[in-house]
């Protein structure tokens, strides 16, 4: 009997094409180049195989999803610790430096419950978020949310990430001129190495800091390609965690610590209104979710499962983190603890070494950020191009388009920067907003909505969606309202 099949000599190569029409057609800005594999080395004997004749009908059988896809060379996907530095990375930034001031506000024990209840319910909503991205096989964020609510849902979606990250990105080049040229009551790092001077001036070195060093990074078109810098910039957290910490335990033997307050304080109209605002700045604190997508879309061997278990490492390195550096910089400073707590690290900490350690935390923690930002600007730039340019080619495919819309989105957040006053004003309305949007109320629609469909949910996994819906449009909507009263009562 004749066969379809004949031998290969070691060293061919294959040609495979996708002949499922749907194929294509599930993301609208794929390409044609989406459609093809490149030839691939067979190497081994002579019986290797390869088939001459193919059923088209065939193609359906095959699960795309699982198979080991090269263009134009080998699989380059990250690997689970380079997923959990990425994840982690955009989780951990500018949010960080405003949790010993919300510890301030809502005492000791309140703050820390917080700390660990915002990162248990942000994983359940991530891992929500991965089961139903892989069921729909959307390829970001948007496209999740479109499958569950609709077009307009998406759009609004859409518009949330780049408000949220964009304001994030503003905070970050905040906290670089805060630290670098200073503030109203701190001092710079330039200012006490070299004086008062043109390179003290806080525009001119932000503007620096985003040509010399973010710009490069930005131009970078894969997130896998941040993962070295990602791992760097989670070394440098930690290193700013244990020095605070240090620092803590050392005042506290020597008993130079003024007593912590453990309960929120009501004793005042002003009181009340700062813990109506500092809640929806905790829940910004773990919002990762726009990431979610690109970060499993680059997994290497990709499932669910082990996106889960990217989700629940870095949800454990983030609490353990996050609760460190709060306690630590709530004990240190006291009532005096700033907004941004690097600020308070420009005077004498009572301590040997305290100069060599302010500069340790302060120029670290700046490094930090600048590994940070371009994972952040990942997610607004493609959620822009998504918005923007939507049907056309990958933002991939086009580097001119990428470079462009890169330049422009640097400019918008480099003026932002020089209008906003401080990191406490954006955290206020992004918490209260996009932030709770983001990480819990959409989630929570997708999971309630395609839970209909394929597995579905527990009932214990749907009380859990519902109770995150309803608390996440309270927190929004007393966030709001006590945004708003906090403004008036400033203004009169």
């Amino acid at each position: 009997m004749e066969s379809n099949y004949s031998a290969l000599p070691k060293n061919a190569f294959v040609e495979l094409q996708l002949q499922d029409d749907s194929f294509g057609s599930r993301n609208p800005r794929s390409s044609p180049k989406d459609t093809s594999l490149k030839l691939l080395p067979i190497d081994g004997d002579q019986n290797h195989m390869k088939q001459h004749n193919v059923d088209p009908e065939m193609d359906d059988d095959i699960d795309f999803d699982n198979l080991p896809l090269i263009f134009g060379g080998s699989n380059t996907g990250s690997g689970i610790y380079g997923a959990v530095f990425n994840l982690t990375t955009s989780i951990i930034g500018a949010g960080i430096m405003a949790l010993p001031a919300t510890i301030k506000v809502l005492g000791l024990v309140l703050g820390v419950v917080l700390i660990f209840l915002m990162g248990i319910l942000s994983e359940f909503s991530v891992e929500l978020l991965v089961r139903f991205t892989a069921q729909c096989k959307a390829a970001s964020y948007g496209e999740v949310v479109q499958a569950a609510c609709g077009r307009p849902a998406r759009i609004l979606s859409e518009i949330c990430i780049i408000v949220n990250n964009a304001g994030v990105l503003v905070v970050y080049l905040i906290i670089i001129g805060d630290v670098m040229s200073g503030s109203l009551h701190h001092v710079g790092v330039f200012d006490q190495w070299l004086g008062n001077g043109v390179w003290d001036h806080r525009k001119l070195v932000i503007l620096l800091v985003l040509v010399i060093f973010l710009a490069p990074l930005c131009a970078l078109d894969k997130i896998d390609s941040l993962s070295l810098t990602s791992a760097a910039s989670v070394a440098l957290a930690v290193v700013f965690v244990l020095v605070a910490f240090l620092i803590a335990i050392i005042k506290l033997v020597e008993g130079t610590i003024e007593a912590p307050r453990m309960t929120p304080d009501f004793g005042s109209k002003q009181a009340i209104l700062d813990l109506l605002v500092v809640i929806p700045i905790m829940s910004n604190a773990y919002v990762c979710h726009f990431n979610v997508q690109p970060i499993y879309n680059e997994l290497e061997g990709r499932s669910i499962q082990k996106m889960n278990q990217v989700g629940r490492i870095t949800t454990v390195l983030c609490v353990v983190i996050y609760a460190s550096t709060a306690i630590s910089g709530y004990l240190l400073f006291g009532k005096n603890t700033e907004a941004d707590v690097l600020t308070n690290f420009d005077k004498d900490l009572g301590i040997r070494f305290s100069t060599a350690l302010n500069y340790i935390v302060r120029i670290g923690y700046v490094f930090h950020l600048v590994l940070v930002f371009p994972v952040i600007h990942f997610s607004l730039r493609q959620t822009v191009d998504a918005l923007v340019f939507d049907g056309s080619a990958p933002l991939s495919e086009s580097r001119k388009r990428s470079l462009g819309l890169t330049a422009v989105l640097l400019l918008l957040i480099y003026l932002g920067s020089t209008v906003i006053p401080n990191i406490w004003t954006a955290f206020k309305f992004t918490g209260a907003t996009t932030a709770v949007s983001l990480g819990f109320i959409f989630p929570s629609l997708i999971a309630l909505r395609l839970g209909k469909q394929g597995h579905g949910l527990t009932h214990i996994e749907k009380l859990l969606s519902w109770f995150m819906l309803v608390l996440a449009m309270i927190v929004s909507i007393v966030g709001v309202v006590g945004n708003i009263y906090s403004l008036k009562s400033k203004s009169e």
